[in-house]
C-alpha cells in the first residue's frame, strides 16, 4: 500500500513539473517584435507573404531567397526597403525551417498578400504584451511592477518580511515609445534551397 501511495505522489509531482516546463517553453511574447500580430503566446516564425520572407523570432533573423539560396540576415535586403513591417500581414508558422516548404506556404497564404487588417502588438492594450521591452507601455508596466514590489513588503525588527497595503492602486504612470527597428549584423548564408 505504501508503494502505491508513493507512486501516485510521484506521478502527481512529475505531471506538475511537466506542465510547468511546458508553459515556460511555450511562451515568448517578450521576444516577439512589436510589429507582430496579437493573439499568439508563442511564435517560432512569421511568414511575410507580400515579400515571401520568413522571420525567425528567437534569433530575430529574416530568411529570404536570393541567388538560388535561402539567406539568413538580421535585416531585410535593400530591395525590400519600401516594405512596411507594421502595415503588412504576417502568418505564424511554428515549424522548423519553414522556407524548406516555401511552395506550400506560398500557395496556402497567397490570398493574404496586400492585407492590412491585423492588430499589432505595438497597439495592443493587453497587459501580457507589456513585458515586451519595445512595447509603448513597457516602462509604465515595469514601474508599476517595481512600485508594487517595493511598497508591498517591508522588513520588520527581526528581518522578517511583512506585507503592507500601499494604497496606490490608481496610480497613473508614464511610458515611452517602443522601437521596432532592424539591427545590422553580419550576413550569413544558411544553405541552399529551391524556391
Amino acid at each position: 500500500m505504501r508503494n502505491f501511495f508513493m507512486a501516485i505522489v510521484f506521478m502527481f509531482l512529475a505531471s506538475t513539473l511537466t506542465a510547468q516546463l511546458s508553459v515556460s517553453l511555450n511562451f515568448n511574447v517578450g521576444s516577439q517584435p512589436i510589429w507582430g500580430p496579437v493573439g499568439y503566446d508563442y511564435v517560432e516564425y512569421y511568414y511575410l507573404p507580400d515579400i515571401e520572407t520568413y522571420y525567425y523570432v528567437p534569433q530575430q533573423r529574416y530568411y529570404y531567397y536570393e541567388g538560388g539560396n535561402w539567406i539568413s540576415r538580421s535585416y531585410l535586403p535593400a530591395r525590400y526597403s519600401h516594405y512596411d513591417l507594421y502595415n503588412s500581414y504576417k502568418v505564424v508558422v511554428n515549424e522548423k525551417d519553414p522556407w524548406r516548404n516555401n511552395k506550400v506556404y506560398k500557395n496556402k497564404y497567397s490570398s493574404f498578400k496586400g492585407r492590412h487588417d491585423q492588430q499589432m502588438i505595438k497597439n495592443s492594450h493587453d497587459q501580457k504584451y507589456f513585458v515586451n521591452k519595445n512595447h509603448p507601455e513597457h516602462n509604465k508596466w515595469v514601474q508599476k511592477q517595481n512600485n508594487g514590489n517595493k511598497n508591498n513588503f517591508t522588513k520588520g525588527n527581526n528581518n522578517q518580511i511583512h506585507k503592507q497595503n500601499n494604497g496606490n492602486k490608481n496610480d497613473k504612470n508614464k511610458g515611452n515609445n517602443g522601437n521596432g527597428g532592424n539591427k545590422n549584423n553580419k550576413e550569413k548564408n544558411n544553405g541552399k534551397g529551391k524556391r
